[in-house]
């Protein structure tokens, strides 16, 4: 489904990834984890198209996509929920969705039956449906979240990269949040997920990777990660 390779890349002459391999295969949650700086809001946007790699091949569906622009790599059917969510704030809710099908809406990817999917996200995120002709800029942290997650699942995508989706919610936030995650894994949506609570993480996900450096430095399935001492004590303390 989703390959990367020996990835590289970072910003100007800041190499920030050395050389990373990771793979999300179909109807999986792949986790990434690691401390602020090791590199993983570099990865998604380098695998979305944000950055261009500076060595490496990222490949969906078995085509390379490295070097592409964003809106070349949606269409292939990747969306990104990015860190920081990025709403369009003079637009309603709804309308922020519509955007979320453009590639459908355009002819660039198969169009189905748009209608139903934005009734069925409006359905995901009850907070949603009761704004939906709200503002998004006037919408809470969480709810801005939501819209982020909700917009990317619009594209009717075959990846889902989820950015740190906790970022700055409630813990009642951060809990709704998962269970929408769980929710979309049972419909068996693709994902690959950068998150804060790493405990969290791993609780959903099927395999892990930890991100130190910009380098891999161990990965296995989920169930393994909680249970390495080493990740324990490093990601899974404290607050996590």
């Amino acid at each position: 489904m989703l390959n990367i390779d020996n990835l590289s890349a970072g910003y100007g002459k800041v190499q920030v990834l050395h050389g990373i391999s990771l793979e999300v295969p179909r109807g999986q949650v792949v986790t990434l984890i690691g401390s602020n700086g090791a590199g993983k809001t570099t990865t998604m946007r380098a695998i979305s198209g944000m950055i261009a790699p500076t060595g490496g091949q990222i490949q969906l569906n078995g085509q390379r996509i490295d070097g592409m622009e964003s809106y070349q790599v949606a269409k292939l059917g990747l969306a990104h929920s990015p860190e920081g969510r990025r709403v369009f704030a003079t637009m309603t809710v709804v309308d922020n969705l519509t955007l979320g099908a453009f590639p459908r809406l355009t002819g660039s990817r198969p169009k189905g039956d748009v209608a139903a999917d934005l009734e069925r996200a409006l359905e995901l995120f009850p907070r949603l449906k009761e704004r939906r002709l709200q503002l998004a800029g006037t919408l809470s942290g969480g709810e801005q979240q939501m819209l982020a997650m909700a917009r990317a699942i619009m594209l009717n995508p075959d990846v889902v990269l989820l950015d740190e989706p906790s970022m700055g919610l409630a813990p009642i936030l951060v809990e709704e949040v998962f269970k929408i995650i769980t929710r979309l894994k049972s419909e068996g949506v693709t994902m690959l997920l950068v998150e804060q609570f790493a405990a969290a993480a791993l609780a959903v996900a099927d395999y892990g990777y930890v991100l130190e450096n910009g380098k891999i430095s161990v990965h296995g399935p989920a169930s393994q990660l909680r249970d390495d001492p080493a990740v324990k004590a490093a990601y899974l303390g404290g607050s996590h």
